[in-house]
Order: structure tokens, then sequence, then C-alpha cells
């Protein structure tokens, strides 16, 4: 008995009374006390009372559990799970090409673990190469390009460490290891950055120049919630299916039930914390390539909320206007800075990837699924009140609110903040032409609603 209880790391006795003051119905049977309990200590009746509470309890859990993965299913997170052919990892090269872009870098790899690369083979690599910005000529899984546990290479010690890693000068390291097929040899200076969810690291992301050139801190900022992004999505998928396992597990414990419950109601808050940050971090970037000199995404936004308050519109369209405020000019961040520091005049070729830059944020954003119900708000949010807006010509009330809204707020904030080529306006010289332009170009709805707002 003595050795039973030093196993346990207590008598069954004194757990009995730490139970007895949570909830003994549920964990009785956890104790594996079973017949013990119903022969010597408890009737036969309320054994079974026991028992139907204990099994009515598991339904209960499990119906909770279903409805959670029903509202958060994959289609609510970066789904870049499950896959089992060649044919399916390839959508990790265009994620790669899309972040080069973003960054103005030259290239960038995305590694994962032997758990998030099934369907594929590395040679016992425990970081697999799932995605590059490069062109091969060939099948780049027939390569079998990874890291196995024993390399030195500063990648592996970045996702061991669970630390971003940048290097300026890659001649200054000695344990950097280039992959010829990568074009590493060019190489000049690369930044690391681990893929994870606290201590769940699914991957590293690796971004690479081919002239010693430092990342921006907004865009660096970028990469590493685009990193926490994935860690956690893919960390939330993987519970989710475990928790189908115990979904259909007919011995499964209620307690079992509960911890996966606590596990998936942290990861989607998690996960929620973690789109806004990164919405917030893409729309600095966008900032930062459009030289605004103040967070002009960010104050479009905060404008953009407080009109709706203003307007007595729910939370969920406030929310949404509010994203969609930052993200408004999101076409630019995959446009090359040098556009925006042109101070010359710009080729038709360049002016046109300008003008054309919403319906290139549409396409990005049409691809990141939890940001789907903001795009209708950033398409039409150069439609005028009379109709000669674009890009389809919209007017009146069948330009979406939202737009609208946006619209204003975007106008106000651009006329009163400081740009290269011009100073700010004051408060008073952005109200007089955004109300002479009330039914012309703006809502005058939302016009009356921003004077109110500032007590003009």
């Amino acid at each position: 008995m003595a050795d039973k209880e030093e196993e346990m790391g207590a008598s069954l006795f004194s757990r009995t009374l730490d139970i007895m003051e949570n909830d003994p119905l549920e964990e009785i049977f956890a104790l594996n006390m079973g017949d013990f309990v119903s022969e010597f200590l408890i009737s036969e009746d309320l054994a079974n009372k026991i028992g139907r509470s204990v099994k009515d309890k598991t339904q209960s859990l499990k119906s909770q559990l279903k409805e959670l993965i029903s509202i958060y299913s994959l289609d609510n997170t970066l789904c870049v799970l499950g896959f089992d052919s060649k044919d399916e990892y390839v959508v990790y090269n265009s994620i790669a090409k899309t972040i080069t872009q973003i960054l103005d870098v030259d290239a960038c790899h995305i590694y994962l673990t032997e758990e998030f690369t099934k369907g594929l083979n590395f040679d016992n690599k425990f970081l697999g190469l799932v995605g590059s910005s490069i062109d091969f000529d060939e099948d780049i899984y027939a390569k079998k390009l990874g890291y196995s546990h024993d390399d030195k290479s500063i990648v592996v010690k970045a996702f061991n460490n669970l630390e971003k890693v940048q290097i300026k000068d890659i001649s200054e390291i000695k344990d950097f290891v280039p992959k010829y097929e990568l074009k590493e040899f060019d190489v000049k200076s690369l930044a690391v950055v681990p893929m994870h969810n606290n201590a769940y690291v699914v991957g590293v992301i690796v971004i690479e120049n081919y002239k010693e050139k430092s990342i921006k801190r907004a865009y660096m900022n970028l990469l590493e919630s685009i990193a926490r992004l994935f860690g956690t999505s893919m960390h939330l998928q993987k519970a989710i299916e475990h928790t189908e396992e115990l979904i259909k597990d007919d011995e499964v414990l209620p307690e079992e039930l509960q911890q996966m419950r606590a596990e998936l109601t942290a990861l989607i808050g998690d996960l929620g914390s973690n789109q806004q940050v990164f919405v917030e971090k893409l729309a600095a970037s966008v900032d930062e390539k459009g030289q605004y000199k103040v967070a002009h995404s960010q104050n479009t936004a905060d404008l953009s909320k407080k009109l709706c308050k203003q307007l007595g519109l729910n939370e969920k369209t406030t929310d949404l206007v509010y994203y969609a405020g930052l993200l408004q000019n999101i076409g630019k961040i995959t446009l090359p800075e040098s556009l925006f520091t042109n101070k010359g005049k710009l080729s038709k070729e360049e002016w046109d990837k300008l003008q054309n830059h919403p319906n290139v944020g549409v396409n990005l954003l049409m691809n990141i699924n939890f940001l789907s119900e903001v795009i209708p708000y950033i398409h039409y949010h150069k439609e005028r009140w009379d109709g000669k807006g674009e890009p389809e010509g919209l007017s009146g009330n069948s330009i979406p609110f939202g737009s609208r809204i946006i619209a204003v707020a975007d106008a106000y904030t651009a006329m009163t903040s400081d740009r290269s080529y011009r100073d700010a306006m004051s408060k008073e010289e952005a109200l007089g032409i955004i109300k002479e332009e009330a039914g012309i170009k703006w809502d005058p709805d939302v016009v009356n609603a921003l004077f109110e707002l500032l007590k003009a």
C-alpha cells in the first residue's frame, strides 16, 4: 500500500478529500476506485446515479467541443494543414513569394517540422523545406532539403531557442552553410524567425538578401507576427484534430474533455490576439512603404471606429470597419518601395501600379480567410457619392456603408498629416474641404458625424 501511495504522490484517502472539495461526481472514477467504492462506500442506487451523471457530463462536454470546432473550424484559420500530396504543399511557395514582396527582400524559405510535413520525405531531417520564393526547374521536394538535429546552422539555433536571428553580414559568422539549390552562396544578409505559439514550435521562416541590408523594424515586426500567426493557427488545427478523436472515443474521461476544452479556448483566444497584431503590423508596414510620416493607417482606423460609434453601429460592424480602415491601402505592401520614394515623374506602368493598388490588396486579402469580411469595405472605399469614383462607379447608398465611413476618415487623416511632398493642413482647412464636397465625394451623413465628433 505504501508503494502504491508513493507512486500516486498521496494516499487514496487524502486525494479523495481534495476531490470532495471540487466535483466528486466527475472525479470519483478518475481514481480508478470503481468496484471498491460501489461495494463498500455507497449504495448501488447512488453508484448508478453517479454513472449517469458522468455520462451526461461527458456528452455535455462533447457537445461543447463540437460547437467550438464548428465556430472555429479550419476554414477560419490559416488552413495550411492536412496536406498529403506534393501538389498541395506548393501553396507554401506562394506564401514565400508574397513575403518577399511584402518585406522587399530577395528570397524567402519556409521550413516545417516532421509533424507538419506528412506526405513528404526528408530523409529523417527534422526540419524540411516546404516552400521557397526561388523558382526551381525541377521538383523542389525531390531535393529533400532541410536540417537535421545535429546541424550547427543558425536556422536550427533559432528554432531551438525560439528566438529570431538577424545577421546583416553573413561573412561575420562561421556556422552558415549555404545550400546551393537555394542560391545561398549569393546571400549577404539574412533573418530567421521561428513559427511558434509559446513553446509549441512548428517551423521557421528564413529571409535572405543578396546584398548587405538590414530589415526595417516595421517589416521585421510584421514577419514575427506572420510567424506567430502560423504557429498558433497550426497548433489550433492540430488541437482540433485531437479533439475530433476524443469526441469519437466512447471511453474518454470527462477530465480529458475538460482539459481539451481549456486548450482550445486558450488557442482561439491566442489566435484572435495574433490576428489583430498581424493586421496592425501589416498596416504599419504599409505606412512605412508609403513614406507616411505618421501612422496614417492606424489613425484612419481609429477615426473610422469613432465614426462608427458616433453613427450608432453595432460592435461587429465597428470591428470590421476598424480592420478595413487599417488595411485600406493594403495593395501598397506588395509594390516596390522605390515607387513611393521616386521624386521624379512616374512612368505609365508605375502610375498604373499605384492607381490599381486597392485591387492588388483585395487579391491578397482574399487569401487570408479571417479577413474576408472586410474585403467589400476596402474594395469600394474609392467610390464617390456622385458615382464618379472607382472601381465600379457605385453611387449613394449602393456603396457599402463601411466604405463610405473609411473614405471620409481616410481623407481627413491624409489632409491633416505631413507628407513628403506637402505639409499638413489645419483641422479647419480639412473640414472645410470635406464639407464642400459632402454629397459629391462623401456621404453627407458621415460628414455630419465627423463634424459632430470633432465638434466643428
